[in-house]
């Protein structure tokens, strides 16, 4: 036996003894021989068993246990490893059983089994299509069970609308509905055009479910479809507000959903993520909401528990709370608050709760006005890029980027650099990537940017991405009082012994920059070739092809070295590298000719690089990208955040001149020739092109609560109450909808009464409105109606509506409930100009006076028209009665025919009175009218024209 065999051997050389076989050895070695054994006997027994499972297929007549029964045994042999490929049909046509024991196990084999694109899957369409129509809620779940696992894109559209059904269902059950809306959700990620435009409405009507189940797997549902379509699910923002108060304040929440005290913390994070997604409300019944909820969480965090599991879903809740505060940023009470706790939060034992606490204070510097408050506590945040946890020292790094300005910007420079040596390789590039947009975007000193940025590059070698090298010489090529400092100070690099980056950045600035230091001692022509050529045999063949380009640039500034260049140019006009030896050839064809036209045209100076989008902070923002759910703010200050779609630095107070592009030296090579050998040649070709999609132009879901989808007999309670401060606004079998008034000056104020006419309750009751004249409008919502309604019931609700200036179009207003299904109906509100006017009271003296002041158009507008039907009259009490309603003072005496009408009225808006004059005439016995109204504001006289000619040419048989 040979002896020296090495590690294969179970025998180690003993100098004293001899061969002697050691016992670790020997124990492996029997090991070995046991697994291997045990191998040979497993494969055995299977292939024996696959045989016989085969052959019983094979042969048929079997029943539906014995089926169940060998389809379990596959389930165990692939769990094992082994190929069971013939079993694939047989697990399909189990889903097809009657006993859910056999149904159960054929699902399970089909998703462990098959994958989205197997072709054995649309044969299982119909059975599990089947089961989401049965009435048996454990067929129900199987088939939802199945659609989530291995449902592709055939198979979501196919089914999706009945798993929408089950979802939306009264007579589904609520472990059901919680299913269907995770098995959407599950859908939704991975084909989202799945998800149907019509169905928003539904399936927000069921975040007000008394089940907490189903309401958070819908809150689930709803936060990752609001991430895609905030206009479309804008209505989950109320009720996420709503459902949160009732939760933390009120309390209400089943006694199985507390964890540790906390009253379901899970969808309390989940509601608090869902509100960030969308600004700050207006309604100041809706911030009153939000504001108790967030006191009281923060209330009862001042309360440290001794239960572990207690204390982390507390904290869970407060950090989520404390984001949501960021958010807001409106609440200054709370913000002040939070300041303070942050800073003990980062400075806590435990990893966890550091860990949120740098993230939320991350949060805090993308939005806050000043970052004071984060920088008395600038030491621990650097202590924290020395934490024992990655995950910690990551976020440190984050936000010691967001913290950073003009103030600090050097010191957290420095000590990133110092940090740089010793960092994780893991974060290695996203450091350097900060400490470059940070160097350049706070340099206001010249050499301090060359210094920084060349260090960095010096220090982190291989971490270096393209993007930064070439950043650094598109700010060097737009900034002239940088190069002649930027060319000393690379040359230096490149003599010595440094990394192949400096060596393309030298290559680079030396080629255009070469000539402004050529004068000065250690920098001369020669000099700066030796320097570049020394450096030709070590590098790839990227940055040889540089230094070509380089030394082309050299024969045109510098013909005294101009043998040395010819020389290199013919040693690698017969490289094996087709780049390099193409190069060459026209390098030295250029150099060659009788005159130097073509090879100063060619050799030009590079103009300066065009603006466009940052290179480096769109390799950061890709670097921050994640799967799971979309952050509402970026890493990184105040001014990264005010448009988040835009990352430039153009607009920063800095001595540095930037135009940015995300083109590399490549871009502008036609007289550099710095094409490197297919690197980044596809960026390159394509940095012209703006792949941003553009957002208006995609198709959205239309807006339920618009005029444009008004319901049937919306406008009897319209007019009537167009005219009056009390009445019906709306009634069928189901519902009423009584409307009380009161309009002050410019305030106005509308308080809706919905009473349940029908026989069961309505749930998840809800009201929308739709203001098309939101600018000059506005609107307060001043209280919610309640989500439930029992049978004759009545809850109530209260807007405030203030006029800005003139508008034209009256506000909608959409009623939706469950009552079995959804019922909806969308109303017009009869919140008009003239609601806004008080009659006045002027002599004849005065009422002529200002209506030639105000004199005709555009101040003046004017309408003959007539009744709309034949069969309706009109009479002078008729008329009275309508001018009146739209608060006209009516004077008498003042026109010389007695039926004509002449009228003054004051128009109260925010930004000031106007005075309005009217003359009607009416003619019974054509039935037909002529109005002129005059007013001090030209926008005024059409709007009023407009809605009186609607009301006086309905007659009297017209609801008054």
């Amino acid at each position: 036996m040979a002896s020296g065999s090495g590690g294969g051997s179970i025998f180690s050389r003993n100098s004293s003894s001899g061969n002697v076989p050691t016992m670790r050895g020997l124990v492996s070695f029997i090991a070995d021989l046991r697994n291997a054994r045990a191998r040979e006997l497993e494969e055995k027994r299977i292939n024996k068993e696959l045989a016989n499972i085969r052959q019983k297929f094979r042969d048929g007549g079997l029943n539906g246990y014995q089926k169940k029964k060998y389809v379990c045994k596959l389930l165990y042999i692939y769990i094992l490893g082994w190929n069971v490929d013939f079993g694939h049909l047989e697990a399909v046509n189990l889903i097809s059983a009657t006993k859910y024991s056999e149904k159960q196990i054929g699902y399970l084999a089909v998703t462990l089994f098959l994958h989205e694109e197997h072709e054995l899957l649309h044969l299982v369409v119909n059975s599990i299509r089947k089961d989401l129509l049965d009435h048996n809620e454990l067929n129900n779940c199987l088939a939802l069970h199945a659609i989530a696992n291995v449902g592709g894109k055939e198979m979501g559209e196919a089914l999706s609308g009945e798993v929408h059904r089950l979802l939306i269902s009264p007579a589904s059950k609520a472990f059901v509905k919680k299913k269907a809306a995770l098995t959407l959700l599950r859908l939704y990620r991975k084909f989202p055009n799945i998800i149907q435009n019509e169905w928003a409405e539904r399936i927000i009507s069921l975040m007000d479910d008394p089940d907490m189940g189903v309401a958070l797997s819908v809150t689930s549902l709803v936060t990752a479809l609001v991430q895609d379509n905030l206009e479309q699910f804008k209505g989950s923002y109320v009720k996420a507000a709503n459902r949160l108060k009732r939760i933390v304040v009120d309390n209400e929440c089943a006694d199985g959903y507390y964890y540790y005290k906390v009253p379901c913390p899970w969808i309390q994070v989940k509601l608090l993520k869902l509100l960030q997604y969308y600004p700050p409300p207006e309604d100041s019944h809706v911030r009153k909401l939000i504001r108790e909820a967030l006191q009281k969480i923060m209330d009862s965090a001042l309360e440290m528990p001794k239960n572990v599991q207690q204390n982390n879903a507390q904290n869970a809740v407060l950090f989520e709370a404390i984001n949501l505060v960021i958010h807001l940023d409106t609440e200054q009470d709370l913000m002040v608050q939070i300041s303070t706790r942050l800073g003990k939060f980062i400075a806590s034992r435990e990893t966890n709760v550091r860990y949120l606490g740098l993230e939320a204070m991350t949060h805090l510097a993308a939005r806050a006005e000043t970052l004071d408050p984060i920088k008395k506590h600038q030491s621990i945040i650097i202590g924290s890029l020395r934490d024992r946890d990655i995950s910690v020292r990551r976020q440190g790094l984050d936000l010691l980027y967001s913290m950073c300005d003009q103030t600090n910007a050097q010191a957290i420079v420095q000590e990133l650099l110092r940090y740089l040596q010793s960092a994780d390789y893991a974060i290695r590039e996203e450091m350097v990537l900060k400490i470059a947009i940070l160097t350049e975007k706070y340099a206001t000193d010249v050499q301090w940017y060359v210094d920084i940025s060349l260090r960095l590059i010096a220090m982190a070698g291989d971490h270096v991405s393209d993007e930064v090298w070439q950043r650094v010489i598109q700010i060097v090529t737009n900034n002239e009082e940088l190069q002649v400092y930027a060319a000393q100070n690379i040359l230096q690099y490149v003599k010595s012994d440094c990394h192949e980056t400096l060596v393309k950045i030298g290559g680079y600035l030396l080629g255009e920059f070469g000539h402004l230091i050529a004068d000065n001692k250690g920098c001369s022509p020669i000099e700066q070739f030796m320097a570049l050529n020394g450096k030709l045999r070590g590098c790839p063949s990227s940055t040889r092809a540089i230094i070509l380009s380089s030394f082309v640039k050299f024969v045109n500034l510098f013909p005294e070295i101009k043998p040395q260049l010819l020389q290199t140019f013919r040693n690698y006009s017969h490289s094996l590298d087709s780049e390099l030896q193409q190069r060459a050839c026209e390098y030295l064809a250029l150099a060659s000719m009788p005159t130097d036209d073509l090879l100063r045209t060619v050799c030009d100076e590079m103009p300066p690089f065009p603006e466009r989008t940052s290179a480096l902070l769109s390799r950061l923002h890709q670097k921050h990208a994640t799967t799971s759910d979309k952050r509402t703010w970026v890493i990184g200050g105040k001014d990264a955040n005010t448009d988040p779609k835009e990352f430039n630095l153009v607009h920063q107070p800095t001595g540095l001149k930037r135009s940015f592009t995300n083109a590399t030296p490549r871009d502008n090579a036609a007289s550099n020739g710095n094409n490197t050998n297919g690197v980044n040649a596809v960026t390159s070709d394509l940095a012209g092109l703006d792949f941003n999609i553009d957002t208006n132009k995609v198709l959205k879901a239309p807006n339920l609560a618009s005029a444009a989808h008004l319901s049937p007999d919306w406008d009897i309670g319209y007019y009537r109450l167009l005219l009056r401060t009390e009445g019906v606004l709306y009634e069928d079998a189901q519902i009423q909808i009584g409307l009380r008034t009161e309009y002050r000056g410019q305030l106005g104020c509308l308080i809706f009464y919905f009473t349940n006419r029908s026989s069961f309750p309505m749930d998840s009751f809800t009201t929308t409105l739709d203001n098309r004249s939101a600018e000059i409008l506005k609107t307060d919502i001043k209280g919610l109606p309640d989500t439930s309604i029992p049978p004759d019931g009545q809850t109530q609700q209260t807007i405030m509506f203030e006029a800005k200036n003139v508008f034209a179009d009256p506000p909608t207003f959409r009623v939706s409930y469950l009552a079995g299904a959804l019922q909806a109906l969308t109303l017009q509100l009869p919140v008009y100009l003239h609601k806004y006017m008080d009659a006045a009271e002027l002599s004849g003296d005065d009422f002529f006076k200002r209506w030639k002041q105000i004199g005709g158009a555009p101040r003046e507008a004017q309408r003959i028209f007539g009744l709309v039907n034949k069969n309706r009259t009109m009479d002078i009490d008729f008329v009275k009665r309508v001018v009146r309603g739209f608060r006209w003072g009516i004077l008498e005496g003042l026109d010389p025919n007695s039926k004509n009408i002449v009228g003054a009225t004051v128009l109260h808006t925010t930004e000031g009175k106007f005075g309005c004059l009217l003359r009607l005439e009416p003619n019974f016995d054509t039935q037909m009218y002529r109005i002129t109204i005059r007013a001090t504001d030209e926008a005024v006289p059409p709007i009023l024209i407009k809605a009186m000619e609607e009301r006086l040419s309905q007659g009297i048989e017209g609801v008054i």
